[in-house]
């Protein structure tokens, strides 16, 4: 079985992205793009991204997540800690995030090192969740082997017998993840795949490298 598509093509030509119309700090350029993003229409969830890990066999693996918040420190998500996911980050904390935006042509892709966040923000946003949420992070063993999905619904089904009338509590082994990030990319699609790319790199004083890179 084989499908040719070579002939898959588009013209980029929404935006472009200068030296100087961009901020110094990248978080806040980041901002920027998010905003403008999400005031647009034609995608459904800006907040979705890409984490990537090297996991516990040597192998990188994607999957995609959702954003919960961003800010000057970097970006909040959350998962399972017993996860596949989670371990990997336990043994090798450096991750990259990717956020695709087609609807404006923009990319940008986030080197970082990942940490747990308190526990008491854990907590804080395990309690904003919907009921629904809240017994799936704790019905799931998540990234385990099951023998088929009605046992995961039998198992749903006696916790919200057992919760129906008592607060949920999070579990120890969920919470969120930091990334701090030391590169950030963004990448601005243009006309005859002469993309704009520029990069910000974290340097030891702190202060933010600006680079073009070529497309």
């Amino acid at each position: 079985m084989q499908k040719d598509l070579s002939n898959y093509r588009k013209s980029y030509e929404k935006s472009e992205l200068m030296e100087n119309s961009i901020k110094e700090n990248p978080l806040e350029q980041f901002q920027k793009w998010f905003y403008e993003v999400e005031s647009m229409d034609g995608l459904d969830e800006p907040n979705a991204m890409t984490v990537s890990t090297i996991g516990l066999d040597g192998f990188p693996k994607n999957r995609v997540v959702l954003m919960k918040k961003f800010t000057h420190e970097g970006f909040i998500f959350y998962t399972n800690y017993q996860s596949e996911k989670g371990k990997a980050i336990e043994s090798d904390p450096s991750v990259c995030l990717s956020f695709f935006w087609p609807n404006l042509e923009r990319q940008v892709i986030i080197k970082g090192k990942a940490e747990k966040i308190a526990e008491n923000l854990s907590d804080g946003y395990f309690e904003s969740r919907p009921v629904g949420s809240q017994l799936g992070a704790i019905v799931s063993n998540q990234s385990s082997i099951i023998a088929s999905r009605k046992v995961l619904e039998e198992k749903l089904n006696e916790l919200e017998t057992k919760y129906q009338d008592r607060e949920i509590e999070r579990p120890s082994y969920w919470g969120g993840y930091l990334v701090r990030p030391i590169s950030l990319e963004f990448w601005q699609g243009r006309p005859n795949r002469l993309h704009d790319r520029i990069r910000y790199t974290l340097q030891k004083d702190f202060n933010w490298k600006i680079e073009r890179l070529q497309p």
